[in-house]
């Protein structure tokens, strides 16, 4: 199950969740916190995967919750559902541009909307695990969202989708910057252009008068032309790249003329996005309607996108190719986080798994039992490690607990993992058995 954490002490919140929960009873766990320091330890001690930070509660500091969020993101990823009091908090905490806040809406919007909200969770909790929680990667993961002409919708799910890479080692701060931009410019183009027939010239016009665009756009989406319009988004994630389409089912528009007729040097009040997406992302590319545009994103490879707070008071040390980490049979139980590079673990001079970013720790097995090293370890390529001593640890453990309990989930997840793993050859070996045994 998700667990769901609500900071707040607003009853009308508390008791719009417990009525959206109840349909999800058996997929989300709400926990509930009326006071700062409660939240701050559920934080910590129940790692939710989504946070609902109640602005509007003026006893609970959420401030002081978000600081702490931005303090350690390698810890604290995932998603903030931020509420405000009022449309002028709103637009101060968009204002921020926090990129661990999924979504910004005001007290009344939150209440009415929060069900629906939970059940776009639901229908996405794949997207939602913590760091190191995420399925492995390697193979090619392929999803879709189906959107309304609404910009909050829009950002929700463009949200989701960066969290989603970030916090499972895709891409660093550069590639969350350049996802989130170019994914909210298509998205509002979509919206706004596609499927609302908002042109140029009108957003010029309504901008010119000091219109809030949103408005615009509400008022265009409730049109019975335009109402029942959807943005399709999809991707893409293979090892090496992602790969996102984003679809309106509007009558499309001359992509390339804007492209060869946009000038850098002129001030315009909008227009510059597409040129802005097309020096963030790789072969961005409409089809010949213009109503669908598709763009990739290098994934990082081999290295880490961040580092635990509590590791970073550490030294890392540089591997060459063939360097020896640890040798079997060493008296030695330093932990290793792996920031970078491919390491081979060897046993008996035999290769038998080879270790990167997403794995995280070297070394873990001797740490957690004080015993020999097991196996070799060496490098396969250049990359950077940052040892911890075992006493040095277990100290920084005592002052930092929380940080205990994920390291225990996230070993208990590599035991199921090759669990799975061990069932699933199993069951291959059977099925090799039995077609031997017919012949």
């Amino acid at each position: 199950m998700k667990k769901i954490l609500i900071s707040s002490s607003n009853k009308e919140i508390l008791a719009a969740v417990k009525e959206a929960c109840r349909t999800y009873s058996d997929y989300f766990d709400p926990l509930y916190s009326p006071d700062t320091d409660e939240t701050m330890s559920l934080m910590d001690y129940e790692i939710p995967e989504v946070k609902v930070l109640d602005f509007s509660s003026t006893d609970i500091d959420n401030f002081k919750v978000l600081s702490a969020i931005n303090m350690d993101p390698w810890f604290h990823n995932g998603g903030v559902i931020a509420i405000a009091k009022d449309p002028r908090q709103a637009q101060e905490l968009e204002d921020m541009k926090n990129q661990n806040i999924l979504i910004v809406q005001t007290l009344h919007s939150f209440i009415s909307s929060f069900k629906r909200l939970l059940k776009v969770l639901w229908s996405n909790q794949h997207i939602l695990f913590n760091r190191g929680m995420q399925e492995t990667m390697g193979g090619v993961e392929r999803g879709k969202f189906i959107c309304d002409n609404d910009p909050l919708n829009a950002r929700l799910y463009t949200s989701f989708l960066v969290n989603y890479l970030y916090c499972s080692n895709r891409i660093d701060v550069h590639g969350r910057y350049a996802l989130q931009t170019t994914l909210q410019e298509l998205l509002a183009n979509a919206i706004e252009h596609g499927n609302c027939g908002i042109t140029y010239q009108d957003k010029s016009a309504w901008m010119e008068q000091g219109g809030d665009m949103l408005e615009l756009v509400e008022q265009r989406r409730n049109l019975p032309e335009n109402k029942d319009k959807k943005v399709h988004i999809s991707y893409t994630i293979t090892r090496e790249i992602s790969t996102f389409t984003v679809r309106d089912e509007g009558a499309g528009f001359d992509w390339k003329s804007q492209i060869d007729n946009f000038k850098p040097d002129i001030m315009e009040t909008h227009g510059r996005g597409i040129a802005l997406s097309i020096g963030l992302v790789s072969n961005l590319r409409y089809n010949d309607a213009g109503n669908e545009v598709s763009f990739d994103l290098d994934n990082l490879l081999n290295v880490s996108n961040n580092i635990p707070g509590i590791m970073i008071p550490f030294k890392a040390t540089d591997y060459m190719k063939g360097d020896v980490v640890c040798k079997r049979g060493d008296l030695s139980s330093d932990l290793y986080f792996i920031v970078s590079g491919t390491f081979g673990v060897y046993s008996d001079e035999k290769q038998v798994s080879l270790l990167t970013p997403k794995d995280m720790f070297i070394g873990e097995m001797a740490f957690l039992l004080d015993d020999k090293r097991s196996a070799t370890v060496k490098a396969e390529q250049p990359g950077k490690l940052i040892c911890i001593p075992k006493v040095a640890f277990v100290n920084l453990i005592r002052k930092n607990p929380h940080y205990g309990i994920f390291l225990s989930r996230l070993l208990a997840q590599r035991v199921i993992d090759q669990r799975d793993k061990a069932l699933k050859l199993q069951q291959r070996i059977d099925q090799l058995e039995e077609k031997l045994g017919e012949k």
